[in-house]
């Protein structure tokens, strides 16, 4: 039974360790990760990737515009962002 395409995730590495071999990973979804380098074409500092599971594994895709679409979407989250809080989470007692 053949598996539906996936959705691609975006993930830039943020730190190559070429003397482990190991590239430090942030997704899209905020999340950390720690891959081998050698699974990513073309790995190096801030190279960005499409990664598709499928019938055959994880695929990992260049993508030249993924690094500034994951900075921009950190900046609006960052955006979004609101440490306001209501008279109500007032906790202090006179």
């Amino acid at each position: 039974m053949a598996v539906p395409p996936s959705p691609t995730l975006l993930m830039v590495i943020d730190v190559l360790d070429e003397d482990t071999g190991l590239a430090d990973i942030e997704d899209e979804l905020g999340r950390t990760l720690v891959l081998p380098a050698a699974w990513l074409p073309g790995a190096r500092d801030g190279a960005a990737y499409h990664a598709r599971t499928g019938d055959s594994g994880i695929t990992f895709t260049p993508a030249p515009d993924g690094a500034r679409l994951l900075r921009e979407r950190s900046k609006q989250t960052l955006l979004d962002f609101s440490d306001e809080h209501s008279p109500d989470d007032d906790r202090s007692t006179p």
